[in-house]
């Protein structure tokens, strides 16, 4: 199967700019990234893409055994490249594809020119000195109540990850955007997540890395911002004035330009 057709792959912007391509988080899709494409566009090469399983992938590719870890939306993303001959890539990534980016470059450095890892976490569960911001017991509970009851866990957890109790609406999007995902997929998808370490895979960065992190976020707080920042030789770590785990929605402006800074204009 084509690689562009099975992720949904769409290619906007500018023929000849640095290429950026845009990889969503856990339960959502391209859709996400629709308030900083305008300013990128303006200036880059941008593609956007689904995850299998999610917005308008092809369903029938998903494969529990392939997308049963990260490595597997690894794969993916350099299919994808290699398909639409991508180079000199500057791969942003939210959340967990924020890890995904850092696999896809460890695997073929080559092709990569940038990381932008956008509210990252290489592991949510705290280890020993290592604060990932949550204990394997609620790791458990968060994962226990997904699956027994997806759409009551989404109705409960997206405005928690979305923060900005005061702008309803961003939670609502990011519930119905959980809502609209398989919750087979969401299940896999979930335990790839909430219980992957890539700590050790931090240190086989070797391109410039952007972390970019919230000033408040419950699901990747600071520490882990400062820690993934420590671990990525010569990486810029940026904390955005917001609130929330995605900063895409909740503070698109400060997002966009900080992603220009490091993608254009420091070149």
């Amino acid at each position: 199967m084509s690689a562009r057709i099975r992720n949904n792959a769409v290619v906007t912007g500018v023929a000849g700019g640095p290429v950026v391509v845009l990889a969503h988080g856990f339960g959502c899709d391209q859709n996400m990234w629709r308030l900083v494409v305008p300013t990128l566009a303006g200036k880059c090469r941008v593609v956007l893409f689904d995850h299998v399983g999610m917005g308008g992938s092809d369903r029938t590719a998903w494969d529990v055994r392939r997308y049963a870890s990260l490595d597997g939306y690894a794969a993916d993303v350099l299919d994808l490249c290699r398909e639409l001959d991508l180079r000199d890539v500057a791969f942003v990534g939210h959340s967990v594809s924020a890890m995904i980016g850092v696999l896809a470059a460890a695997a073929e450095p080559d092709r990569f020119a940038k990381l932008v890892l956008v509210t990252p976490s290489p592991r949510y569960v705290d280890d020993g000195d290592y604060r990932g911001g949550f204990s394997a017991a609620d790791i458990d509970e968060l994962l226990d109540s997904l699956e027994s009851n997806y759409l009551g866990w989404s109705a409960t957890m997206a405005p928690v990850i979305m923060g900005n109790p005061d702008r309803p609406e961003l939670g609502e999007e990011l519930t119905n955007s959980f809502c609209r995902t398989d919750p087979e997929v969401a299940r896999v998808f979930a335990r790839a997540t909430f219980l992957s370490d890539n700590r050790a895979d931090l240190e086989r960065v070797t391109v410039p890395t952007l972390v970019l992190e919230c000033a408040q976020d419950v699901i990747a707080p600071r520490e882990v911002g400062a820690y993934v920042h420590s671990r990525v030789r010569g990486s810029r770590l940026v904390t955005l004035d917001a609130t929330g785990h995605c900063p895409q929605l909740s503070a698109p402006e400060a997002t966009a330009a900080a992603i220009v800074d490091f993608v254009v204009d420091s070149r």
